[in-house]
C-alpha cells in the first residue's frame, strides 16, 4: 500500500469471530483496491466497510477450483502415500488453536480426544495445527495421542493433493478448520465444526456445529457417521462457496480492468441490497 501498488484482496468480508484473523482480514479490506469475494453476503459486507460496489466482485471460493483441477489419488495410492491403511470408517482431523480464547486450546483438544476414544474402530488421520499461539502445545498432544494408538496417524502437512484425496476417501472431517466449511461440502462429506473458531462463516447443510465438549463432539460424530446423515448428503445441497470457476472469473475481471486509477479511494456510504444474489 505504501509503495503505491494496487492490492487485490481475496476472500474478504468473511467472519471468523473466534480468531484474531477477523480484525486482520477487515484491515486488509481497507488497504485493498479490488475485492474478489466468495459469496454475496461477503460482498455486501465489504461494501458495508465503505468499498465501492463496482470494485467488489463475487466469484466464489478459490479452494473449489483446486478440487476440480487436481487428479485426486485413489484409495490404494493414498494409502501407499500415507503408509497407513484406511479402516471401515475414517475421520480426517484438523484442530487449530483458538486465538481469542487464551489458554483453552489444550483443554478443547482433551475434550476432542475423549470423544474420539468413543470410536475405537474408526481410523484417524490428523493434520497438525498451524503456527498460531498454542500450536506447539497441540502439536505435542497430538503426537502423544497418535503414538499410543494403532488406528491413528499424523502429518505436519499433507499438501493439497493428499489432503483433498483424504477428504474424498474418509467418512467425515472433524475440527475447526475453514476447509471444513469451504471445501469439504463439495465432496458431500460431513464436517463436525467444533467451537467458535469459524463462528460467523456461511455453512452448508453438511456442517454440524458443536461446542468443544466431549459429549457434544461424540454425539456429532455419531450423527455424521450414521447412515441417515450420510444418505442425506447424497441429495442435492448448496455449497455457499460456489461450484468453481473463481480463478477464471478473477483473471477475466483483471484483464478487463483499467488499473491506472485505482489508488485513490473514496468511502462508499453503504445501503444494503437485500435482493442481491451471487
Amino acid at each position: 500500500m505504501i509503495a503505491g501498488i494496487p492490492i487485490a484482496h481475496l476472500h474478504g468480508g468473511e467472519l471468523t469471530e473466534g480468531l484474531i484473523d477477523e480484525a486482520i482480514r477487515h484491515s486488509i479490506t481497507k488497504m485493498a483496491h479490488l475485492h474478489f469475494v466468495a459469496a454475496e453476503e461477503y460482498r455486501q459486507r465489504v461494501i458495508q466497510l465503505g468499498e465501492q460496489p463496482e470494485r467488489v466482485f463475487c466469484v466464489g471460493g478459490l479452494g473449489i477450483d483446486t478440487i476440480k483441477n487436481l487428479n485426486l489419488l485413489n484409495q490404494q495410492q493414498l494409502e501407499e502415500s500415507l503408509n497407513f491403511k484406511l479402516g471401515k470408517q475414517n475421520l480426517l482431523i484438523t484442530f487449530h488453536p483458538v486465538t481469542l480464547e487464551n489458554g483453552t486450546s489444550a483443554d478443547q483438544m482433551v475434550e476432542l480426544f475423549t470423544a474420539l476414544d468413543q470410536f475405537p474402530d474408526v481410523h484417524l488421520i490428523f493434520t497438525m495445527p498451524n503456527a498460531d499461539t498454542d500450536g506447539r502445545i497441540l502439536f505435542q498432544m497430538i503426537n502423544n495421542y497418535v503414538q499410543e494408538r494403532y488406528n491413528a496417524c499424523t502429518f505436519t502437512s499433507l499438501g493439497q493433493l493428499r489432503y483433498l484425496s483424504c477428504i474424498q476417501h474418509v467418512d467425515g472431517v472433524v475440527g475447526n478448520s475453514s476447509s471444513g466449511l469451504a471445501e469439504v461440502p463439495s465432496f458431500k462429506k460431513p464436517t463436525i465444526n467444533i467451537g467458535d473458531r469459524q463462528r460467523g462463516r456461511l455453512k452448508a447443510a453438511s456442517v454440524i456445529d458443536c461446542p468443544p465438549k466431549s459429549d457434544a463432539i461424540t454425539e456429532s460424530i455419531s450423527i455424521a457417521l450414521g447412515a441417515a446423515f450420510q444418505q442425506q448428503l447424497q441429495q442435492p445441497f448448496v455449497n455457499p462457496y460456489g461450484e468453481g470457476g473463481a480463478s477464471e472469473a478473477i483473471v477475466s475481471k483483471l484483464e478487463a480492468m483499467e488499473l491506472t486509477n485505482l489508488l485513490k479511494k473514496s468511502f462508499y456510504n453503504y445501503q444494503p441490497d437485500l435482493t442481491a444474489t451471487c
